[in-house]
């Protein structure tokens, strides 16, 4: 890892990068392009303002914005005044904004009119008269009478200065990024300067960016996925991102033309689109050189094609919001097989480990939780001190709630949540297993196996796919494709087609949803 860059702070590494090429181009959002000098004057002029109005070092600020070039703005003024950034998911529902608010104590928030279906002005406005910590409410890219407005406090700053702040990289909270909370409320997680920076460099070395690389940026920014290999890997080589408002296949196989896009990240929904779009063939993709597929499990399938068709000689990569993503990574030497079958082997300066449930360490190739450490593990979940002692032990060992196994060369293959594992009359199954195995079948697109409440059984299988255009198997051919496949017991119980799941914001199925439609729609059948 490149010494001399591992101990700066964000603000720190961004100043460095500005000044080696100010003209360079930062971030285009589909509306206006922005260079390295713009971003460096206009967060300084902000987190100025911001220190005017009464921010400062350890202050909460939230950020409810799509991917636009005013969020990387923030994420930097944030860094410059010490803060802390609260990214919030577009799509969050009123319990969910004020619940969050509340539990991270956020002063101010940054939000815009209306996003996706939310009207976000009537979501704030709501949340501030419930909200003891909520001081201010900042509009972007829309004006409202009562509240001040990102341009107006980019004007502010003529009379007041910013003042620099003394920052610690490796004990200062940069960023509390909370979890879905499919299993709970939503979980805080604490990550610092050093948490962002050392991921950000060491995703960049492992996939030989440089500042010529152009990052196609389509995962949410609010998102460990955006916040960090997208932003801050991006910051890091002095590069170039796209930001893509709203995820759509045929206008990203334009933009990636167009923008002639060499790192293209994304979840294995967007490239399975792509690849299934009927003008695929139509665009030149030979700008394209690697990029990241994550959070969620990828095909084989759909890694083999996007490395063939699509020409991206595309890595694998597994992490979490606690872990600031990046952890394990397949590597560019690696073959088909281990690319596609693994997330690769932990990445410098991090650390993966299989236990049981007494967190002893298993044999190699045999199931457990996944657990790791290393520079991007965070400091905890914010004011839940019993929830950070269940899953941080006092050595700094992280346990993911992931279960995986560890081969001889030490790659890590992903087989589920611990939540997701179906115990079906006393027979553990995995549903990715049985997921890999069906997407093999050339009908299929998306698939997604759940378990549901069985009298007899405690729990049967039930897979749901999604199968791709002009095609037609019955669910009968598709159970008696995996048939031969797996063992009996493996073999889905029910198998549904589906038009379309339930997506979080980030691309994933959301299972739990997906489980509880399942149950009402199939309750007669249920036993």
């Amino acid at each position: 890892m490149k010494k001399e860059l591992s101990k700066l702070s964000i603000s720190e590494l961004l100043e460095k990068v500005y000044r080696k090429d100010p003209h360079h181009e930062v971030s285009f959002d589909g509306y206006t392009r922005m260079s390295y000098q713009e971003l460096w004057e206009k967060s300084l002029n902000l987190a100025a303002s911001l220190q005017e109005i009464g921010i400062n070092k350890g202050d909460k600020i939230a950020v409810c914005l799509p991917n636009w070039n005013e969020f990387v703005v923030i994420y930097m003024a944030v860094s410059h005044l010490g803060a802390v950034i609260v990214p919030f998911n577009t799509r969050y529902r009123q319990d969910e904004v004020e619940y969050i608010l509340r539990n991270s104590e956020a002063k101010i928030v940054f939000f815009t009119e209306g996003f996706g279906g939310v009207n976000h002005y009537e979501q704030f406005t709501l949340a501030i008269q419930r909200v003891a910590s909520l001081e201010r409410l900042i509009t972007v890219r829309c004006v409202k009478e009562s509240h001040m407005s990102y341009e107006q406090l980019l004007e502010r700053v003529d009379n007041h200065p910013f003042s620099p702040v003394t920052i610690n990289s490796e004990n200062d909270v940069f960023c509390i990024l909370y979890t879905s909370g499919s299993t709970g409320v939503p979980k805080g997680g604490m990550l610092s300067h050093s948490n962002f920076v050392n991921t950000a460099i060491i995703t960049d070395e492992e996939m030989q960016c440089t500042k010529d690389d152009v990052f196609f940026v389509a995962v949410p920014l609010f998102h460990v996925f955006g916040m960090v290999p997208s932003i801050l890997s991006t910051i890091a080589v002095g590069a170039r991102m796209v930001l893509v408002e709203k995820y759509n296949a045929k206008e990203a196989l334009e933009i990636t033309q167009n923008e002639k896009v060499t790192v293209k990240h994304g979840v294995p929904t967007m490239f399975i689109l792509e690849l299934n779009h009927a003008e695929f063939h139509h665009y030149d993709l030979s700008s394209l050189r690697t990029g990241i597929i994550a959070a969620a499990p990828c095909p084989v399938e759909i890694v083999k094609r996007i490395r063939t068709d699509m020409g991206c000689d595309i890595v694998v990569s597994y992490g979490t919001s606690e872990t600031s993503s990046t952890l394990t990574m397949t590597a560019f030497e690696d073959d088909d097989q281990i690319r596609a079958e693994t997330v690769g082997k932990a990445v410098p300066g991090a650390e993966v480990k299989i236990v049981n449930e007494f967190k002893e360490e298993v044999a190699v190739n045999e199931v457990g939780e996944v657990a790791c450490r290393g520079f991007g593990i965070m400091k905890g979940y914010y004011n839940m001190p019993e929830k950070t002692r269940e899953s941080l032990d006092d050595d700094g060992w992280f346990y993911s709630g992931d279960l995986g196994t560890l081969d001889e060369q030490g790659n890590l293959r992903i087989v589920g949540r611990k939540k997701e594992l179906i115990i079906r009359g006393g027979y553990n199954i995995y549903p990715r297993e049985i997921e890999e195995v069906l997407y093999t079948h050339p009908d299929v697109m998306e698939v997604a196996i759940v378990g549901l409440p069985d009298t007899v059984l405690g729990e049967i299988s039930c897979a749901c796919v999604k199968i791709k255009p002009s095609t037609s198997p019955s669910p009968n051919d598709l159970l008696e494709f995996v048939r031969p496949k797996v063992a009996d017991y493996k073999v889905p119980d029910k198998l549904l087609i589906m038009d379309e799941f339930p997506m979080t914001a980030s691309g994933k199925i959301r299972k739990i949803s997906l489980q509880e439609q399942l149950k009402e729609k199939l309750g007669a059948e249920l036993r």
